[in-house]
């Protein structure tokens, strides 16, 4: 990630992102918890990208090099919180489960962010809470660097839908099934078919925030039926794809 922004503070601020625009690669001094109150946010480091809907939020710990996109209409709130302070005790960037409590935690401490009075510093205590309480989720997309694992894995970014076994897969990048098994179990924390999942959910995610309709997302990210996307979306969403846009 070249020319990458450095500012000691994190801050606390809500923006509005439209669809597809950025911000670059940038670190903060401070940690960050980044949440989409609308649309979809990915935040992407050298070692993957991490995705969240609205009802989660993701955890940028001081120092990490991240970028940000926005898939839909994005309403960001950023909060900033200070090296001392981490109530998740994590070094590297997580999703968080958000519920209705925490959501408006959030959206109350960054609608004020200059606010330090006596009422504002308990706010923000039973945020740090509330993160505490937080289950983390395994919404991540991790990146491969080995160039034969890599190449398998671009295939499949180029089109999800792509129903070939890894055996089969494997002869194009002149790796072993066996040999490309053990890179994603080794690089990515995770078998084929579960890296395949989380890449086909992305992409789900990215075109429902652009408003393509359910069918069509189940039939361009893989899945055999519309029912099977939806109940694999619900089991990792807690919702159903048909209500993802309107969620609060």
């Amino acid at each position: 990630m070249p020319d990458i922004r450095h500012s000691p503070e994190a801050p606390t601020r809500t923006q509005a992102m439209a669809p597809g625009e950025r911000i670059d690669a940038h670190r903060h001094d401070d940690h960050q918890v980044v949440y989409a109150g609308s649309g979809v946010l990915a935040v992407t480091t050298d070692a993957g990208t991490w995705f969240a809907p609205g009802t989660r939020a993701i955890w940028v710990p001081a120092g990490c090099v991240h970028a940000h996109r926005a898939h839909g209409h994005l309403a960001l709130h950023l909060l900033g919180l200070p090296a001392d302070t981490n109530p998740l005790g994590l070094d590297a960037p997580t999703v968080l489960s958000v519920d209705p409590l925490l959501r408006e935690l959030i959206l109350a401490c960054t609608r004020s962010p200059h606010d330090d009075t006596p009422e504002r510093l308990r706010l923000r205590a039973v945020l740090l809470d509330r993160l505490r309480a937080s289950p983390q989720q395994p919404v991540q997309l991790p990146a491969p660097t080995d160039p034969r694992l890599k190449a398998v894995c671009d295939l499949l970014h180029q089109d999800p839908a792509d129903p070939r076994t890894l055996a089969a897969l494997a002869t194009t990048a002149g790796a072993g099934e066996r040999t490309l098994s053990r890179l994603f179990r080794r690089e990515l924390g995770m078998t084929f078919p579960q890296w395949r999942t989380q890449l086909r959910l992305y992409h789900a995610l990215r075109m429902l925030a652009d408003d393509v309709p359910v069918t069509t997302v189940a039939h361009h990210c893989g899945w055999s039926s519309t029912s099977a996307f939806i109940d694999v979306f619900r089991r990792a969403f807690g919702y159903t794809p048909g209500t993802h846009n309107r969620r609060p």
